[in-house]
């Protein structure tokens, strides 16, 4: 089922970088997820566009979406990269903080009960995490070593009959970076994950094995 208008106009709303097909796409994915019971995470919140969308699914089956950023923004998003936007650099420390915005976002769209939010960067937090999740969506940093970092640190805990998300996987290098399609590929590759949804650089995965 698609989100209430009023989801749909906040994500809208929402600074971020995820087109509205791609949003839907996530969503529909957030809803199939939520019948395991378990808890949806995001890795790479940025101001919290996506995260409504995985909130509100949260919301209606009575679970939480759990993000993770260190909300200091991504390589491309710093000063002098195509993604920088100067109005998200805290004046006083001189770096990238969307901590900030990211809890605007969720108090405008009425979600900040069925979010929980771990600042820090994902490694780290993965490190500490014992818990299975219904959906794992990777969106973090574009590089190699981080998003091989996000896959091997979250896709262990998507539980048997979850999903797996990767955001920005782009076939043709000519349409962006090749981090997130490399991941793609070995998720794909590993046997344990089949591919479900293709929605633009949006790609849905479920779990039918074991591994990563």
């Amino acid at each position: 089922m698609a989100p209430q208008p009023t989801v749909v106009a906040a994500f809208e709303a929402a600074k971020g970088f995820m087109p509205l097909d791609e949003g839907l796409a996530l969503h529909a994915a957030a809803e199939d997820a939520v019948a395991l019971g378990l808890p949806l995470l995001e890795v790479g919140t940025y101001c919290g566009r996506s995260t409504i969308l995985l909130a509100d699914a949260a919301r209606a089956a009575g679970l939480v979406a759990v993000t993770v950023d260190h909300h200091r923004g991504s390589e491309e998003q710093q000063p002098g990269w195509e993604y920088h936007d100067a109005s998200l650099v805290d004046g006083e420390v001189g770096r990238m903080d969307t901590l900030p915005v990211f809890r605007r976002t969720l108090h405008r769209a009425g979600l900040e009960e069925h979010v929980v939010a771990m600042v820090g960067r994902s490694p780290q937090v993965a490190a500490l995490w014992g818990a299975p999740l219904g959906l794992v969506f990777i969106d973090g940093g574009h590089t190699d070593e981080h998003a091989n970092a996000d896959y091997e640190g979250w896709a262990p805990h998507v539980a048997p009959g979850g999903l797996l998300v990767i955001h920005d996987v782009f076939p043709d290098p000519a349409d962006g970076g090749q981090a997130p399609y490399r991941v793609y590929r070995r998720a794909l590759a590993s046997g344990a994950f089949t591919e479900i949804s293709v929605t633009r650089s949006l790609r849905v995965l479920r779990r039918t094995g074991l591994g990563i």
